[in-house]
């Protein structure tokens, strides 16, 4: 039975990558066409659906599937619009779903940059939140339609509990964690907020709002106060938006054409702006390159994942080798986005780049997260770049085990077991850890926070005693780690990338050629490995079926790190 499922296996895998190559020869004789022709006198209509991906996906079914708009992707094409004579003005409808502090002010600043070159800008909201209203305050004009509503009074941050269902189930979270701030685990083994949780919680809430105050301060040339004010008293209907100053103008989509400043062009929608092959009018660096890796996602030993929610130490090595010995390579940008992960796969991580630090320019970009084992792989930079919203810090670790035994004591599942060695069953799910065996894990979870802390002092050219006190698990946004010196400047990551020309000492009045990894693959590596590893396969046909649970993804993101590893990782709540 088992060779036959061998066989079918075989032979489902062979029907795949030759449906995936037909697919492809398919797609490439019967795409396109003549890319569309911009006219004299458009507005560019952009659709603002965040949150965006970092990167685009790697797998096989991604490879056939519409062009996917990448947070970079939406960016450039905004700003190249400002710079487009042939694009007179820009119409955005802004939408988040999901989207963290950090990549909404990375849009906004694009769009903020197209107003400032003297193009007409306008906002169309037919609902909005808190973070469509700040995007929408980078727009000359804010237009809404007359049956919407902007629900805008403030920010709260909820946080979900699990440790009274774990009690009623018989579930112990035997967890351990280094630092008074470092909550990951609080999730499980709490009830409810610590008091430093509490604190942490309330400092972020209110440094998120106060950007946001100042962003429709600016916006709206209001004082602060009066922002606060005006966003304090909703949420607003229409009509009461209009009248307390929020929006310009009540109209429905149809109507925009009829109004200024759109009356006399031709709206031009993005997707034809991506595909009429536009081009830059600024000069190139001639010879040079700068390369740009990006590290998303959980960080784990092993390979990277096609889909980006894995940080593989071993392709993140193999990727930093390659760049450091190409003499083309002038700089290298590492943008990041990941809660963190495995504190061994960090280090790993970490030393491959202070070896390359000492070989070119080294500059990091942080995106929504940092954080974590994210913040540790972020310091051997020599410049770090977020955005004032980005969640980063959190320098802990985390570690431990979830006991099972009560909840198959309800159930009438018994276990039991024989052991050699004093500590044999010192990871079992079957029992809390004795004294003895929590002493042995607190001593090395200690020697990992010792070495983190270390890591970061070295990279921030800080006493380890500098660093602990901003340390101890505690998250601060972008903005709060510049003033305590774990961030260098604000910005997104042109920010980053002109920081390494500089450093690289090319013109950064040209722009430069960017090597990108991970590189696309080719129909080649598709149709010969079309899912990448046997665990990508596996995870390729999970993503297939209906959403999965809570549980269900703890248990993927668990399954990647080894037994009793140390975690650097984010809280759950930050986690999108």
């Amino acid at each position: 039975m088992s060779a036959r499922r061998g066989i079918v296996l075989v032979l489902l895998l062979i029907f795949l990558a030759v449906s995936a190559s037909v697919a492809a020869l398919v797609l490439f004789s019967f795409a396109g066409g003549a890319p569309p022709t911009v006219p004299a006198n458009a507005v560019l209509r952009l659709n603002l659906d965040a949150p965006f991906p970092e990167i685009e996906p790697n797998d096989v079914f991604s490879q056939f599937a519409p062009e996917v708009r990448t947070l970079r992707s939406t960016i450039n094409m905004v700003k190249r619009a400002s710079r487009d004579s042939r694009i007179k003005g820009l119409v955005f409808s802004p939408q988040v779903n999901g989207a963290l502090w950090a990549q909404v002010q990375e849009l906004r600043g694009a769009i903020a940059e197209f107003r400032e070159a003297g193009k007409p800008v306008t906002a169309y909201l037919e609902v909005g939140g808190p973070q469509e209203y700040y995007l929408a305050s980078a727009a000359s004009r804010i237009v809404m339609m007359p049956a919407g509503q902007l629900d805008i009074s403030g920010l709260v941050t909820y946080e979900v509990f699990f440790r009274g269902a774990l009690d009623k189930i018989g579930v112990v979270p035997d967890l351990l964690h280094i630092g008074d701030y470092k909550t990951a685990s609080n999730t499980f083994t709490e009830k409810g907020f610590t008091p430093e949780h509490r604190e942490m919680s309330q400092a972020l809430n209110k440094d998120w709002f106060d950007q946001l105050v100042a962003a429709v301060a600016a916006g709206r040339k209001i004082d602060d106060a009066e922002a606060r004010r005006r966003i304090s008293g909703g949420p607003y209907l229409a009509q009461q938006a209009l009248d307390a100053g929020l929006v310009d103008e009540l109209a429905y989509a149809d109507q925009l054409d009829d109004t200024e400043p759109m009356k006399g062009t031709r709206e031009f929608k993005d997707t034809d702006y991506l595909r009429a092959g536009t081009t830059s009018p600024l000069a190139r660096v001639p010879g040079a390159r700068i390369a740009l890796l990006y590290g998303t996602g959980t960080i784990a030993s092993g390979r990277t994942s096609l889909d980006g929610s894995v940080l593989g130490s071993e392709t993140f090595v193999e990727w930093l080798r390659k760049v450091r010995v190409d003499p083309s390579v002038r700089a290298i940008v590492v943008r990041i986005d990941s809660p963190g992960g495995s504190a061994v796969a960090s280090e790993v991580m970490w030393r491959e780049l202070q070896l390359t630090r000492e070989v070119k320019p080294l500059v990091v970009s942080m995106g929504d997260v940092a954080a974590s084992g994210g913040y540790y792989i972020a310091a051997p930079a020599h410049v770090i770049v977020a955005q004032p919203g980005t969640i980063t810090g959190s320098i802990g670790v985390v570690t431990g085990k979830f006991v099972l035994k009560g909840a198959l004591d309800k159930i009438g599942v018994g276990v039991d077991s024989v052991t050699d060695g004093g500590n044999a069953e010192i990871y079992s799910p079957f029992k809390t850890f004795s004294p003895g065996e929590r002493a042995k894990i607190e001593e090395q979870m200690r020697a990992t926070y010792d070495l983190f802390v270390s890591r970061v002092a070295q990279g921030r050219g800080k006493s380890e005693s500098e660093v602990d006190a901003v340390a101890r698990g505690r998250v601060w946004t972008g903005q709060q780690a510049k003033s305590l010196g774990l961030v260098d400047e604000l910005g997104g990551l042109d920010a980053a990338i002109r920081i390494a020309q500089q450093r690289a000492r090319l013109d950064t009045t040209k722009e430069v050629d960017l090597v990108v990894y991970p590189p696309k693959r080719s129909l080649y590596e598709i149709v010969a490995n079309p899912f990448g590893s046997a665990a990508e396969m596996r995870e390729e046909l999970r993503l297939m079926r209906s959403p999965a649970r809570f549980l269900d993804a703890a248990v993927s993101v668990l399954s990647r790190f080894r037994r009793g590893e140390p975690l650097a990782i984010l809280p759950n709540v930050f986690w999108r």
